[in-house]
Formats: C-alpha cells, sequence, structure tokens
C-alpha cells in the first residue's frame, strides 16, 4: 500500500476519479453517503484534501463531516446524504472475521484465518468488507486478497 492508496487502486490514482478505500472508511465513519457522481464534482485538490485529511476521533471526524458538507454545497451536486454511525463497525471487530468475507476469500480458494484477520489494520479490513459484497462489483477482493498476502497468482 502506498501512504493513501492500496496497490489495487492505483489504476485510478492519478485523477481520484474512484473514491479511495481509504477515503471511504472515512465518511462511513463520519456518516456520509457520498455518490461516485458526487465525488466526481470535486476537483483534484479536493478530493485530494479528503484522501489526507485525518478522520479518526471526534473532533477530526466532525471537521472531516463538516468539509465534504461544504463540498457537497459549493459544487451544488446535490443533498447531503448521511448515513447512521455504527458504533463497533466489523472492520474494528479482530476477533471475528465477517461471514461474508470469509465465504468469498474461500470461494476464491484463499485461507483467511483469525490470525490474518487479526493482523489486518482496520483500513485492510474495511476493504475486504467492502469489497466482499454482494452488491458491490468485487473485481478487486481477489487483488486485495493477493496484496495482503492470502493468496497467490493463479
Amino acid at each position: 500500500m502506498t501512504d493513501t492508496l492500496f496497490q489495487f487502486e492505483l489504476d485510478f490514482a492519478d485523477t481520484l476519479h474512484c473514491v479511495p478505500m481509504g477515503v471511504r472508511l472515512k465518511l462511513d465513519t463520519c456518516g456520509i453517503k457520498l455518490s461516485l457522481a458526487q465525488w466526481n464534482r470535486f476537483d483534484w485538490a479536493e478530493r485530494q484534501q479528503l484522501v489526507e485529511r485525518p478522520c479518526d476521533g471526534p473532533e477530526t471526524v466532525a471537521t472531516y463531516r463538516d468539509y465534504v458538507a461544504t463540498l457537497v454545497d459549493q459544487h451544488q451536486s446535490g443533498p447531503l446524504k448521511t448515513l447512521a454511525i455504527d458504533p463497533h463497525p466489523a472492520w474494528l471487530q479482530a476477533e471475528v472475521i465477517p461471514l461474508a468475507v470469509q465465504q468469498r476469500a474461500e470461494e476464491l480458494g484463499c485461507s483467511l484465518t483469525l490470525t490474518h484477520w487479526q493482523g489486518f489494520s482496520p483500513l485492510q479490513r474495511f476493504a475486504l468488507i467492502k469489497l466482499s459484497r454482494p452488491s458491490h462489483e468485487n473485481h478487486n477482493f481477489l487483488p486485495a486478497l493477493r496484496e495482503f498476502g492470502l493468496c497467490t497468482e493463479s
């Protein structure tokens, strides 16, 4: 992983035309649902700010939320959609692998153990959770597993 992007995200790193996992984690943390269309109305510098700004404590979460709300308003990109903030999100729960993640890894012939799961950062766990959802275009799940050392090239 680079400072802010996973290897599997590098195909859009120069333009940031897709919302990186790190930003998606921050958005979930501060309770905002941002569409890809809204994201793409922001200029590159604003997107980069969303990548770089911290969002890891009560003050920075509030500041991040306010910054996103300001951008959405400035770009008139529709109403700001909020999400309920999970007080115990799965990516912070190192003691249990979410079933969807485990099943998806097994479908791909990859071994994901609790020891692996516990060794991942919250961002890595978040990425695997998001990429394993049935409603998500999860073509990056296998590249993520490979990047995290769970699957070898086949």
